[in-house]
């Protein structure tokens, strides 16, 4: 009786929130509790005393609409989340929101609610988990060694980052990794024979993975089993295909697309209570039988995090270079010294490309910062991602720091925000900037979450040439400039690239754009303009007009900002004194004190004029009713990139005219 009354208490705690709130998703926790409760009580290690503990299972509910699932769970398995948090469900200033919100619940791995980055979150733990095993594991001691699981519904299946995650993970070898599919063929507008009638465990199969089958969701016995045999496979990742029933146990609405997304309704919420046999009050009702299994696993992983703290006492005094490392990682600390790596570049008229500049910070980091690891989305050679020396990650050389993401670029985001999810990496990815288009829903969810991965985005403007429109990134900046919560910097030259990973570096609560060149950028000699390190501040003075008292201001960003620095020499030759101010991160420069930003761009100086490669869209922030803009506000064209500069009015010329028509 204790299991059925353990899951019928996840079924109705569901239930009444979503009663209370007359918002939410009663079917999916109603089918899926029974999956849930065997793998919570049975398998799942975690210590709901200690929410990050390293080693700890991670859990994924990527079919976050279920989220009352979650929040039951987390609730009678001990974790810091009250009834009272339970019954305020979807409310303002609640830790249970209306989808699960990493950083916000305790226990909440990661952030689900769009469907299928569930599954790329959870490769991106599986594969972290690897990689660390591989880096850290000694014989006797195997301080990493936990499992990934995700419930993931029909629609996860239905979206395309999840095949493209799931096709990596199966490539990779991902024996740790274990989803779970909730297969109750129903969505929003009924069967998914509406519009989803693939052989899914072919499919998978193909991707190779191991795929089971348990026919009768209920049957936790039939579960049991198949979690125990996806576990002793450690040589591919296996999905368990669980047949339920939306919205089992409610007599009008089981198995209907009536149960996905809305109360069951007072009479409804009556009858089902009826139907299995649940006491009709109190609402939340909450019976020590109830959550007894669950609490008795959090006990039972606490005590295995006591042991755990103890294995690495003994593995850090046999080990004590990788016991360091391990704890320093696990702090979420950069090691000491690590700002001397960083290179700087000579000046340089002919200069180098800021992608190329990206390619020699990652490389004079990587030895001095193991947890750096990343790569691109087929794009290595171009963005200049590789890491001299070092391996692939692969199936069987797991240690390998350089990932082959392939031409996925957004089941790449969403995987690289599962690592950083994880804990003691920093991942990095990369591909062309105009393909943050692909990926940009996994951007904004490492935004929302404010996670610490870098983005390599190179190829930034219409100059990359002859590719022509369709990979030239137009309206990109603008944007994801509106993206809350995400950091995007356009470096003017090669030590602006070097101060721009720092940047990326040490902000490990949010994510980092670095928007990099394809072309040569000069290399700027720093005895006549400001130094590099004025980007950390989003923007500076680069050049100062002639006497200090500018009567004119350019304001550019990246490559452009060379083409302003030859306008300022123009204008200073006419006895137009000019100052050039690099804004190379509207964000940065933003949460600057309104005392700095009035500094560089001083209310009194109105002739203003703005330059750069992309869709104007905002610049009315910086120049005012009056200022000039020389931007794009087209899409480019295929030529090489000194006759689109041309055609497109990127000339010293049209930079000056631009000023002059002001005065």
């Amino acid at each position: 009786m204790s299991a059925e009354t353990a899951i019928n208490t996840l079924r109705f705690l569901a239930v009444d929130a979503v009663q209370k709130a007359n918002s939410g998703h009663p079917g999916m926790p109603m089918g899926a509790a029974p999956m849930a409760y065997v793998l919570w009580t049975k398998f799942l290690n975690f210590d709901p005393s200690t929410p990050d503990w390293a080693d700890r299972d991670r859990f994924v509910l990527s079919a976050g609409h279920g989220s009352m699932l979650l929040y039951g769970l987390l609730h009678l398995s001990g974790y810091d989340l009250g009834i009272d948090e339970i019954k305020n469900f979807r409310q303002w200033g609640s830790l249970t929101p209306g989808h699960p919100e990493y950083g916000h619940t305790p226990g909440v791995e990661t952030t689900t609610g769009p469907l299928g980055q569930g599954i790329a979150a959870s490769v991106g733990m599986a594969i972290a988990e690897r990689h660390l095993a591989a880096r850290f594991n000694t014989p006797g001691f195997d301080v990493v060694d936990h499992y990934t699981y995700s419930i993931a519904g029909d629609g996860c299946l239905m979206e395309g980052v999840s095949s493209e995650a799931a096709s990596l993970a199966g490539h990779l070898g991902l024996g740790k990794l274990i989803v779970l599919h909730d297969d109750n063929k129903i969505t929003i507008e009924g069967s998914t024979e509406l519009a989803f009638c693939e052989d899914i465990s072919r499919r998978f199969e193909a991707y190779g993975w191991q795929v089971l089958t348990v026919a009768d969701g209920n049957d936790l016995d039939l579960i049991e089993a198949a979690i125990k045999e996806a576990r002793e496979e450690t040589g591919k990742p296996s999905l368990i295909r669980v047949r339920t029933e939306i919205g089992y146990g409610s007599p009008a609405k089981q198995g209907s697309a009536g149960a996905h997304g809305a109360p069951l309704g007072a009479d409804e919420v009556i009858a089902t209570k009826k139907n299995l046999g649940w006491p009709l009050e109190p609402s939340f009702l909450v019976p020590d039988e109830g959550r007894a299994p669950f609490t008795a696993r959090g006990v039972a992983g606490k005590a295995l995090h006591a042991k755990w703290d103890e294995k690495l006492q003994a593995y850090c005094a046999a080990n004590p270079e990788l016991g360091a490392e391990f704890k320093r990682r696990m702090a979420g600390e950069l090691p000491a010294g690590w700002l001397d790596a960083l290179p700087s570049f000579e000046t340089d008229a002919k200069g180098i490309a800021s992608r190329a500049a990206s390619g020699k910070v990652i490389n004079a980091l990587a030895p001095i910062l193991p947890e750096l690891i990343g790569g691109s989305a087929d794009l290595a050679p171009s963005n200049n991602t590789e890491i001299s020396g070092e391996k692939d990650f692969e199936a069987g050389a797991y240690e390998g720091r350089i990932m082959r993401f392939g031409v996925r670029e957004f089941g790449m985001g969403a995987i690289v925000n599962g690592m950083a999810n994880h804990g003691m990496l920093r991942p990095f990815d990369a591909t062309f900037f105009v393909f943050t288009d692909y990926m940009r829903p996994a951007l904004r969810l490492s935004s929302l979450m404010g996670l610490g991965t870098i983005h390599v985005m190179t190829h930034d403007s219409i100059y990359l040439g002859e590719d022509g429109p369709t990979h030239q990134p137009v309206e990109h900046l603008p944007s994801l400039r509106a993206m809350p919560g995400l950091s995007m910097i356009r470096p003017a030259d090669a030590n602006e690239t070097a101060v721009a990973w720092k940047i990326a570096l040490e902000n490990n609560n949010k994510p980092t754009i670095l928007v990099l060149s394809r072309q040569n950028l000069p290399t700027l000699d720093r005895s006549l303009y400001a130094g590099a390190e004025g980007i950390e501040r989003g923007g500076y003075i680069l050049k100062e007009a002639a006497g200090g008292s500018p009567k004119a201001i350019i304001i550019a960003s990246g490559s452009e900002v060379h083409l302003a620095l030859g306008a300022a020499e123009s204008l200073e030759a006419d006895e137009i004194p000019t100052r050039v101010v690099n804004l190379a991160s509207w964000d940065l420069f933003e949460a600057q004190d309104s005392a700095y930003k009035a500094k560089v761009l001083p209310e009194e100086v109105t002739v203003r004029t703005a330059v750069e490669a992309s869709h104007p869209l905002g610049w009315e922030r910086y120049l005012g009713l009056s200022g000039k803009m020389v931007g794009v506000w087209t899409f480019g064209a295929s030529a090489p990139a000194g006759v689109i500069a041309k055609e497109y009015g990127f000339t010293v010329e049209n930079v000056v005219a631009k000023v002059k028509e002001q005065l």
